[in-house]
């Protein structure tokens, strides 16, 4: 929308939602000419290029594909499986068998010639008088060779020349004998003798030339054996085909009867033969005096010839050429410049691409890329099809091939043909001394190129194969249209793995493979894109780039002052390190030329490149792969402090790199030589790597569990004494814990006895305190109970391998006692012993089961009783939680920090902070309230992580290290389109239309809202617009700004989604915070598109689910531990957040002495600003525009302004004591006048400017207890609910506009109920409020509803 101007003084102007200032409406005119936007904001927000600068930097966040994939690879599609394209049993045709039955001079006795009739013979007239005999056979099998020699020059070649049958039996049996396994050719030319009979015999001469002899194609058979291909040109050719398959199964038959009489009895191979036959079982050869009497022949082994003597025949040229003049055209074959050798050039594209299109995948393969000899053969087949069904023959081959006669692409062979034939009387006079010519091209390739420019175009519909893709692979042949051709070729590579098979089965890789060797710069670009495309499908590649050198193409790209001629060389360079990494991978003859200084330097040096992370995350990648079982590589890496540098990747903002840099760590761990300094080395890099324990990013935690079973597993004995040094630490910091909570001589005899029993060995100074041993043992306890399931369920499974291996060794019965101990003394840890410390809301009763007194000596410990859903560590959660009951959600948060430090931290004592005021006015306003059942709740199902496979619960075979999949994830980037716009870019796309529909109804839905906010201000707000049950207690609600949703939070971990105007119920589950624990807020985030939900526990942990409003499809995107170190407390205001959707940035505080700056981006905490204050912080609030000053309320009274942009140290820049309670709710509006208002726990609302140090207004909403505080983003409202069952409405005047009291069911009904939670919509003129000890939600409207609220 447009910013209009109403007085000279420019106007506010507020952004489309809540965050996203990327379209700006005019704030309504006002009567007061005095007004202005509060904090002194207006002139910034109303700047253009202010407004600019934000709208850049909006994004959607937690939607990468590290979070739509949770870091697994894609399973593979066994639907459409990858191609075997290499051709693993290839077969070459080495000898070859001319049989040419002519016998000029007589024709067979069952033959009719027409007069005149076809003569020429291989091209040469047999009637000539100037030759005997003798001489012309001789010519012509001469001639016949030569043609042959043109396909396959590497192939033997043996003439017979009228052979007898004695002749032919001998020669087919010495070509299989010199061919061993290889393919034998055998081209029969009977045009000599009688035509073949009905069960396929054909015909030879006995020894004197007196008789016809027929030879059954069963013998003829049992003579060449197979592979053989079969050339006939012979009327009735087809009686052969027809009859051949019947006397193979006939050898096979008997070869089965030899096995089974005797096994080692010699066996010919019958199968993989290839017939071309001339013409069907009845029909005769073309007569035509124009044309060869051997068409077929000519067909197969002179195509071009042929071509253009029938085209001559059958086309009416302008120009007048005769048959001899097709002698004349220039060139050679082998010339693709020249007009012959152009020709023989487009030839070849077209029958290929016939081919490609017409026969199925694997017989393409088989027919045209195993053997050249069978391939040009076939090629040239396809001509032979056309000209011989012109001639009214219908040739055969077996395998059988669909006709292809008609395809379209014969016509750009007719044009092709024209183009030289309309040039060819210039080009004859121009070399008999005329004037000169010079030899227009065809525009055969540039079109085909822009045919295939014009598919690619279209994105490939339903992955449909490009007809010109064999066209592209003989363009790579020329220099001309190279570049082009390897460009689009490199776009259609980029549209995936399917497109890639489709390149590698046409044969473009000897192609690629050979361009290699080009030093031409301007290729380098495209060849390494085409490059990184082929080995992100297939790997077995490793082998072709040694042979011939070719990883140093990629090697030399690598170097930083290698020169790459295109802007993005950054990207390139990580393609090659990616090139590199595969060709490391798995081959070790690939990591030894590879290994070279050069190549670390080049990588670590690409590790400061700060402008692209694929770079970094390849770079790291790339050393990870060399140093991969490799003992010299990461020798000569200590030796470039490589792990060093890496090392310092931990805070590395891109989470692939920070996980890419974890994997190369993890493969450097295994030197066999396992001497000091290597030890040294490797407990450096572990103790520097720990802070990515507390690392945001899933993917990154679960690389960093891949590290510490690497770890584990080569220290193996090390940790066997930490973990049981951490068992006999547990159980003295539970009875530490016990006796400070009872009173002296309290304690059961049981316990006595525990106590006294233990072994004094068990309290000397433990062995590996202060070591990395320890530590690291205690962030995997920290671990096991990670809000994600599969970091948790991968660090249960190497604390598991631990516990196990301690039960199976000498000292199992020192750990089954421990164990026991601990066991009793957790159930003694009851809520009333800690009843001192846990506030009572949050108190639950242990469950831990027993360990049996017997067990099996074979059982491992899974099989006994010390058992939980999946592994050991669950029935010993308290080991990594610092001993409370698990049930308890604040000591749960609270133990990470006192497991690592190894003390128990001591809880905060109850009493005022400020000795002045009275105890209860630091706590929070639900302080008193009464605890709620447990034995009734209906706990509802958690959602998973995407691809989340449970581990079974009786799977004791637990083998370290873990297997890592980041190496698979991350080379996926490379199998996915990086060249076209994503499917929600895509115009006309499906997720592009939907995206486009959300974005006009949020503009609809802000331009119908905006007028209400006056009206909102001045009315009452009694119309009960909705009613229904949540089934559970509501605590916090939260609607979506354009969605009909509401989510609604209850005292303990439910979540309910609701469709608030159909009063229907969505969705239920479980937020997966412990019991005893509660969700303390919620959020949407990303709502102007595909909106996620937030929430924040008093566990410390933040979860964000996706298609929360699905029962079938929410699922947990992110999981991590906002606040590491939460400490139990009477005034128990858990973890509070304010999320910044246009920074994203999350806001972290509570019952802490910081508040953590969280960077959605990079998924790292990236600051740490101290609160100033002893007293916990109860609420969070900041500038949505900007982001830049945040609110913070704490329990004490004050209310503190903060600068993110400041050092932490001096961020606080001012505070507040004016409020003498708890701060229910402080809250700074998105929109309207940015109205800053805070509420206290006596019922005192105070407005607030941050430039000044007293509160613009200050009135009492209450007498009683005040509950909560609203505040509406845009409208000048806000609400309050007491004690008293009241909320009562104001507008920022301190106006006040009307009370209500929420309905209840009425059963349930009591006006002195509490107020738990209210709401209002950011845009809508509507509240939700919910009173405790009641399920019910109502809502209420303002009193005048316009007909644009009718129309919503």
């Amino acid at each position: 929308m447009a910013v209009t101007n109403q007085r000279p003084r420019q106007q506010l102007v507020r952004s489309t939602t809540d965050y996203d200032p990327r379209n700006l409406s005019p704030s309504p005119p006002r009567d007061d000419e005095n007004w202005e936007l509060r904090h002194g904001w207006e002139e910034e927000y109303n700047s253009e290029e202010y407004l600019t600068i934000l709208n850049s930097a909006f994004y959607m966040y937690f939607t990468d594909k590290r979070h739509d994939t949770g870091g697994k690879p894609k399973a593979e599609d066994h639907t459409n499986p990858t191609e075997e394209w290499r051709m693993l049993d290839r077969v070459k045709t080495v000898f070859a068998g001319l049989m040419l039955c002519l016998n000029i001079g007589v024709d067979p006795p069952d033959v009719v010639k027409t007069n005149p009739t076809a003569k020429l013979e291989c091209w040469t007239d047999p009637t000539t008088p100037i030759h005997a005999n003798i001489k012309v056979m001789e010519t012509i099998g001469k001639a016949l060779q030569t043609q042959y020699e043109t396909l396959s020059v590497r192939t033997r070649y043996k003439q017979f020349l009228d052979p007898s049958v004695d002749e032919t039996k001998r020669c087919c049996v010495q070509l299989r004998r010199n061919a061993r396994e290889e393919r034998v050719l055998f081209h029969y030319n009977g045009h000599g003798v009688p035509l073949p009979t009905s069960s396929g015999e054909i015909w030879y001469f006995n020894r004197n030339y007196t008789q016809y002899i027929p030879v059954s194609l069963y013998d003829l058979q049992l003579w060449l054996a197979g592979p053989s291909i079969y050339i006939l040109d012979v009327s009735h050719a087809g009686n052969v085909v027809l009859n051949f398959d019947r006397c193979v199964e006939k050898h096979e038959s008997e070869s089965a009867e030899a096995r089974l009489k005797d096994p080692n009895a010699p066996v010919q191979n019958y199968n993989d033969n290839i017939i071309l036959a001339a013409c069907g079982k009845s029909e005769t050869l073309p007569t035509n005096p124009d044309l060869p009497a051997d068409l077929f022949t000519s067909c197969l082994t002179t195509p071009v010839t042929i071509s253009l003597r029938c085209f001559v025949l059958d086309c009416q040229l302008p120009i007048a050429i005769t048959l001899k003049d097709l002698d004349k055209v220039p060139g050679r074959l082998q010339e693709r410049r020249t007009p012959l050798g152009e020709l023989n050039w487009i030839f070849t594209a077209i029958t290929d691409t016939i081919a490609w299109n017409t026969l199925p995948r694997v017989l393409f393969r088989k027919l045209f890329r195993q053997d050249l000899m069978v391939a040009a053969l076939f090629r040239n087949y396809l001509v032979a099809d056309r000209l011989m069904r012109a001639n009214n023959c219908t040739p055969m081959t077996q395998p059988a091939l669909p006709p292809t006669h008609k395809h379209p692409l014969w016509q750009s062979w007719d044009l092709a043909i024209e183009t030289v034939l309309a040039q060819l009387p210039a080009l004859i006079a121009s070399e008999e001394g005329g004037p000169h010519y010079e030899y227009q091209h065809s525009s055969f390739f540039t079109e085909q190129l822009t045919a295939f420019e014009v598919y690619l175009s279209q994105g490939a519909p339903e992955q449909r194969a490009p007809d010109q893709l064999p066209i592209v692979l003989q363009v790579l042949l020329s220099q001309v249209h190279r570049l082009r051709a390897l460009i689009l070729l490199s776009r259609f590579l980029d549209l995936g793995p399917w497109a890639v098979n489709l390149a590698l089965s046409i044969g473009i890789f000897p192609y690629v493979l050979k361009l290699l060797q080009s030093a031409a710069l301007e290729l380098k670009p495209v060849m390494i894109f085409i490059w990184a495309r082929i080995l992100s499908v297939d790997q077995s590649c490793q082998r072709d780039l040694l042979k011939d050198n070719g990883y140093k193409y990629f090697l030399s790209v690598l170097k930083p002052e290698a020169g790459i001629p295109v802007t993005n060389a950054s990207e390139h360079r990580a393609m090659s390190a990616f090139i590199i990494a595969m060709f490391c991978r798995g081959y070790h003859q690939g990591q030894v030329v590879s290994l070279s200084p050069e190549l670390f330097q080049a990588c670590l040096g690409h590790l400061d490149d700060s402008e692209n992370p694929l770079l970094r995350q390849w770079s790291c990648l790339c050393i990870s792969m060399l140093w991969q079982d490799f003992p010299e590589a990461k020798w000569a890496g200590i030796r470039a402090m490589a792990h060093q540098r890496l090392c310092e990747m931990v805070l590395d903002p891109v989470p692939e790199v920070r996980a890419a840099a974890l994997h190369a760590l993890t493969n450097f761990l295994g030197i066999p030589d396992l001497t000091e300094q290597v030890a040294q080395t490797e407990q450096a890099i572990a103790s520097t790597i720990m802070i990515m324990t507390s690392d945001g990013n899933s993917m990154v935690r679960k690389e960093l569990l891949v590290f510490f079973s690497t770890f584990v597993k080569r220290y193996e004995n090390k940790f066997y004494v930490a973990a049981y040094e951490e068992l006999l630490a547990e159980r003295q910091r539970l009875q530490n814990q016990i006796s400070e909570t009872d009173d002296a001589g309290s304690i059961t005899a049981d316990h006595n006895r525990t106590s006294l029993d233990i072994d004094q060995s068990d309290s000397r100074e433990p062995i590996s305190k202060n070591t990395v041993f320890a530590a690291m043992w205690k962030y995997l306890l920290i671990l096991s109970v990670d809000p994600h399931p599969e970091v948790a369920q991968n660090a249960i499974a190497v604390t598991d391998y631990i516990h196990l291996k301690l039960l199976n060794s000498p000292l199992q019965s020192r750990v089954r006692d421990v164990m026991e101990d601990l066991i009793r003394l957790g159930r003694s840890t009851t809520p009333s012993r800690l009843q001192a410390a846990i506030p009572q809301s949050k108190q639950a009763q242990p469950t831990i089961p027993s360990i049996p007194t017997q067990a099996n000596k074979n059982e491992g410990y899974l099989s006994l009783s010390i058992k939980r859903t999946a592994s050991v560590a669950a029935a010993l959660k308290h080991l990594a939680l610092g001993g409370p009951t698990p049930g308890d959600s604040q000591l749960t948060s609270s133990s990470q920090k006192n497991v690592v430090n190894g003390t128990s931290r001591q809880h905060r004592t109850s009493g005022p902070l400020r000795t002045q005021n009275p105890a209860e006015w630091s706590r929070p306003p639900d302080a008193s309230d009464p605890t709620p059942n447990t034995s009734a709740y209906n706990r509802a199902k958690v959602p998973m992580t995407r691809g989340f496979k449970s581990l079974a619960a009786d799977d004791g075979n637990v083998t370290l290290p873990l297997k890592s999949e980041f190496y698979e994830w991350s080379t996926e980037y490379f199998r996915e389109p990086q060249m076209k716009p994503s499917e929600p870019d895509e115009p006309g796309s499906d997720d592009y239309n939907s995206r486009l529909w959300r974005r006009i109804r949020n503009e609809k839905t802000l331009s119908i809202t905006q007028p209400l906010k006056a009206m909102a201000g001045a009315s009452r707000w009694d119309v009960a617009s909705g009613f229904f049950n949540n089934e559970s207690q509501p605590m916090k609600m939260c609607f979506h700004q354009f969605e009909d949703h509401i989510a609604v939070a209850d005292d303990r971990d439910t979540i309910c989604i609701w469709n608030w105007q159909q009063s229907a119920r969505l969705n239920r589950f479980s937020n997966g915070n412990p019991t005893g624990s509660r969700i303390n807020e919620a959020r949407f985030i990303n709502e102007d598109d595909q909106a996620l939900l937030m929430t924040g526990a008093s566990d410390g942990v933040i979860r964000i689910f996706r298609d929360y409003e699905s029962e079938k499809e929410v699922e947990m995107v992110s999981a991590f531990r906002g606040l590491n170190d939460l400490v139990p407390s009477n005034k128990n205001a858990g973890m509070v957040f304010d999320w910044q959707q246009g920074q994203g940035k999350l806001l972290v505080a509570g019952d802490v002495k910081v508040i953590r700056v969280w960077n959605a981006a990079t998924e790292i905490c990236t600051n740490e600003i101290p609160a100033r204050s002893g007293s916990c912080i109860t609420s969070l609030t900041s500038d949505q525009v900007a982001g830049n000053v945040f609110v913070a309320g704490y329990g004490d009274g004050a209310v503190r302004i903060f600068d993110q942009r400041e050092r932490p140290a001096v961020a606080m820049k001012k505070a507040w004591r004016h409020h003498k309670q708890w701060i229910t709710n402080v809250h700074m509006q998105r929109g309207g006048m940015r109205e800053l208002i805070s509420g206290s726990r006596n019922g005192e609302i105070k407005l607030w400017d941050i430039r000044m140090e007293e509160p613009l207004k200050t009135l009492v909403a209450t007498s009683d207890t005040l509950r909560t505080l609203s505040v509406h983003e845009h409208a000048p409202v806000f609400a309050t609910g007491s004690d008293r069952h009241n909320v009562t409405f104001f507008n920022v005047n301190g106006a006040f506009l009307n009370s209500i009291e929420p309905y209840s069911s009425f059963l349930q009904h009591n006006r002195s109920t509490p107020i738990a939670s209210t709401a209002f919509h950011p845009h809508r003129m509507t509240l939700a409020c919910s009173a405790l000890n009641d399920t019910h939600i109502n809502l209420f409207t303002c009193q005048d509803r316009r007909s644009a609220v009718q129309e919503l």
